[in-house]
């Protein structure tokens, strides 16, 4: 079984509304996928997702009846912090999980799409530099772009990536890129159901780090 079919987000109602405690233990296994990245310079984004997520799971526990969605906590975070919202506790936590998790998202769908070097097949450096620069980069000054620059040169070979996803398994890359894109139904729509959100409340925040 692979990584990502062992833990497939749930399909959203069609109110879009995100069950914290559901969202929580699924993308508490988020993490260890970049582990499958190798370089240790993806550990930077694998921190932020684990320290966000727990930032997040720290807000719901003081309440689960009263935290039911996420929606639940960021207006009640607007409603409790005034001026300085969204630039706060979970609501700023949830901003920089979903680029995270965007992030991931826009690799996983490019490696599905097909697209690739084609003077270097086994490369995934062109799916890392397309997720970066969509979900990321942005969202970054000078110094931290570096650092992802360097990430870039680092990435796996193709077929070790896919490998790795496979949970070390001899898997036919179709078969492994089917479970992909099975994946990235739920979890695509409850990303994009996050920003939506955002958008929404007015929650998101442009600035850099």
């Amino acid at each position: 079984m692979s990584l990502l079919m062992e833990n497939q987000f749930c399909e959203l109602p069609p109110d879009k509304a995100i069950d914290t405690k559901t969202f929580l233990d699924t993308v508490s296994h988020i993490p260890a996928f970049f582990d499958c990245l190798g370089s240790k310079v993806f550990s930077i984004i694998k921190s932020d997702i684990n320290g966000n997520i727990t930032k997040i799971r720290a807000v719901y526990v003081t309440n689960p009846a009263k935290y039911t969605t996420l929606e639940d906590i960021v207006v009640a975070e607007r409603e409790a912090h005034g001026a300085e919202w969204p630039k706060i506790g979970a609501t700023l936590a949830l901003m920089w999980l979903k680029r995270g998790l965007r992030f991931i998202q826009i690799l996983l769908q490019s490696l599905a799409d097909g697209d690739r070097d084609e003077n270097n097949p086994n490369l995934i450096r062109v799916n890392v530099t397309k997720a970066y620069e969509q979900a990321l980069k942005r969202y970054h000054g000078w110094i931290v772009q570096k650092i992802f620059n360097a990430a870039l040169l680092a990435a796996p070979y193709r077929s070790n990536f896919l490998k790795a996803l496979s949970k070390g398994e001899e898997v036919k890359e179709e078969d492994c890129l089917a479970n992909m894109r099975q994946f990235l139904v739920n979890y695509t729509a409850t990303i994009d159901a996050i920003y939506e959100m955002y958008t929404n409340l007015n929650a998101e925040l442009d600035y850099t780090v």
